[in-house]
Protein backbone atom coordinates (compact mmCIF):
# COMPACT_ATOMS: atom_id res chain seq x y z
CA UNK A 1 0.00 0.00 0.00
CA UNK A 2 1.23 3.29 -0.55
CA UNK A 3 0.29 6.75 1.27
CA UNK A 4 1.54 10.03 0.03
CA UNK A 5 2.01 13.84 1.50
CA UNK A 6 3.25 17.12 0.17
CA UNK A 7 5.24 19.78 2.22
CA UNK A 8 6.29 23.36 0.96
CA UNK A 9 8.89 26.28 1.84
CA UNK A 10 10.51 29.25 0.46
CA UNK A 11 14.64 28.56 -0.18
CA UNK A 12 17.05 30.03 -2.17
CA UNK A 13 20.24 28.56 -4.15
CA UNK A 14 22.23 29.09 -6.56
CA UNK A 15 23.89 26.94 -9.77
CA UNK A 16 27.35 28.70 -9.70
CA UNK A 17 28.43 26.38 -12.57
CA UNK A 18 25.30 26.66 -14.45
CA UNK A 19 25.96 29.45 -17.73
CA UNK A 20 22.05 30.46 -17.34
CA UNK A 21 19.96 32.50 -15.06
CA UNK A 22 20.46 29.84 -12.51
CA UNK A 23 24.23 31.06 -11.52
CA UNK A 24 22.63 34.35 -9.93
CA UNK A 25 21.29 33.27 -6.21
CA UNK A 26 17.61 33.13 -6.56
CA UNK A 27 14.69 31.61 -5.05
CA UNK A 28 12.07 29.11 -5.51
CA UNK A 29 8.34 28.02 -3.78
CA UNK A 30 9.70 24.48 -3.43
CA UNK A 31 7.35 21.75 -3.09
CA UNK A 32 7.93 17.57 -2.11
CA UNK A 33 5.73 14.71 -2.69
CA UNK A 34 6.29 12.15 -0.61
CA UNK A 35 5.18 8.59 -1.55
CA UNK A 36 5.83 5.95 0.84
CA UNK A 37 5.06 2.05 0.65
CA UNK A 38 4.66 -0.13 3.64
CA UNK A 39 2.52 -3.52 4.65
CA UNK A 40 -0.89 -1.88 6.27
CA UNK A 41 -0.34 -2.33 9.79
CA UNK A 42 -2.78 -3.36 12.57
CA UNK A 43 -4.26 -0.03 12.77
CA UNK A 44 -5.20 -0.28 9.29
CA UNK A 45 -2.26 2.75 8.18
CA UNK A 46 1.15 2.20 6.53
CA UNK A 47 2.22 5.01 8.72
CA UNK A 48 0.52 7.59 10.42
CA UNK A 49 -0.04 11.11 8.50
CA UNK A 50 0.74 12.85 11.52
CA UNK A 51 4.19 10.52 12.03
CA UNK A 52 5.17 11.67 8.64
CA UNK A 53 4.70 15.29 8.65
CA UNK A 54 6.33 14.57 12.87
CA UNK A 55 9.31 12.90 10.38
CA UNK A 56 9.85 15.62 8.65
CA UNK A 57 8.79 18.88 9.84
CA UNK A 58 11.90 19.41 11.44
CA UNK A 59 13.79 19.14 8.16
CA UNK A 60 11.67 21.61 6.26
CA UNK A 61 11.38 23.99 8.85
CA UNK A 62 15.25 24.44 9.08
CA UNK A 63 15.52 24.73 5.36
CA UNK A 64 12.54 27.32 4.84
CA UNK A 65 13.45 31.11 4.52
CA UNK A 66 16.81 29.69 4.31
CA UNK A 67 19.65 29.37 1.37
CA UNK A 68 20.98 26.21 0.95
CA UNK A 69 24.37 26.75 -0.08
CA UNK A 70 27.29 23.88 -1.68
CA UNK A 71 30.10 23.60 0.47
CA UNK A 72 32.42 24.73 -2.34
CA UNK A 73 30.63 27.83 -3.02
CA UNK A 74 32.48 30.16 -0.32
CA UNK A 75 31.92 32.94 -1.63
CA UNK A 76 28.67 32.88 -1.52
CA UNK A 77 28.85 31.44 2.48
CA UNK A 78 31.22 33.82 2.93
CA UNK A 79 28.55 36.93 1.67
CA UNK A 80 25.43 35.27 4.01
CA UNK A 81 27.86 35.13 6.98
CA UNK A 82 28.13 38.63 6.67
CA UNK A 83 24.62 39.50 6.14
CA UNK A 84 23.58 36.91 9.26
CA UNK A 85 21.30 35.24 6.77
CA UNK A 86 20.04 31.57 7.68
CA UNK A 87 21.85 29.25 4.93
CA UNK A 88 22.04 25.15 5.02
CA UNK A 89 25.72 24.21 3.59
CA UNK A 90 25.44 21.09 1.95
CA UNK A 91 28.28 19.12 -0.02
CA UNK A 92 26.66 18.41 -3.16
CA UNK A 93 25.55 21.30 -6.09
CA UNK A 94 21.99 22.16 -5.10
CA UNK A 95 19.93 21.26 -8.09
CA UNK A 96 16.25 19.61 -7.81
CA UNK A 97 18.09 16.47 -8.57
CA UNK A 98 20.68 16.40 -5.33
CA UNK A 99 18.07 17.93 -3.42
CA UNK A 100 15.35 15.00 -3.94
CA UNK A 101 18.07 12.81 -2.83
CA UNK A 102 18.94 14.59 -0.07
CA UNK A 103 15.44 13.71 1.23
CA UNK A 104 15.76 10.13 0.09
CA UNK A 105 18.51 10.04 2.60
CA UNK A 106 16.63 11.76 5.50
CA UNK A 107 13.93 9.41 5.05
CA UNK A 108 15.76 5.86 4.78
CA UNK A 109 17.63 6.86 8.01
CA UNK A 110 14.68 7.97 9.78
CA UNK A 111 13.06 4.56 8.95
CA UNK A 112 13.99 3.08 12.17
CA UNK A 113 11.44 0.98 12.75
CA UNK A 114 11.75 -0.72 9.14
CA UNK A 115 8.28 -0.86 8.00
CA UNK A 116 8.51 1.20 5.30
CA UNK A 117 9.64 -0.58 1.90
CA UNK A 118 10.05 1.81 -0.49
CA UNK A 119 9.89 5.67 -1.06
CA UNK A 120 9.91 8.49 -4.11
CA UNK A 121 9.92 11.84 -4.00
CA UNK A 122 9.30 15.13 -6.45
CA UNK A 123 10.91 17.69 -5.92
CA UNK A 124 9.41 20.53 -7.51
CA UNK A 125 10.95 24.04 -8.02
CA UNK A 126 8.58 25.50 -10.28
CA UNK A 127 4.73 24.35 -10.59
CA UNK A 128 5.95 22.25 -13.82
CA UNK A 129 10.01 21.76 -13.59
CA UNK A 130 10.93 18.69 -10.92
CA UNK A 131 13.03 15.90 -10.46
CA UNK A 132 12.02 12.21 -9.23
CA UNK A 133 13.54 9.61 -8.03
CA UNK A 134 12.78 6.52 -5.93
CA UNK A 135 14.39 3.95 -3.76
CA UNK A 136 14.27 0.32 -1.82
CA UNK A 137 14.21 1.25 1.80
CA UNK A 138 15.27 -2.08 3.09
Amino acid sequence: MKIAKEFNWEMGHRLPFQKGKCRNLHGHSYKMRLELEGEIKDNGMVMDYYDVKKMLEPLIEKLDHSVMVYEGDKELIDALTSLGSRMNVVPFQTTAENICLFFLDKIKELNTDKTLTRARVWVFETENTYALEEIEMN
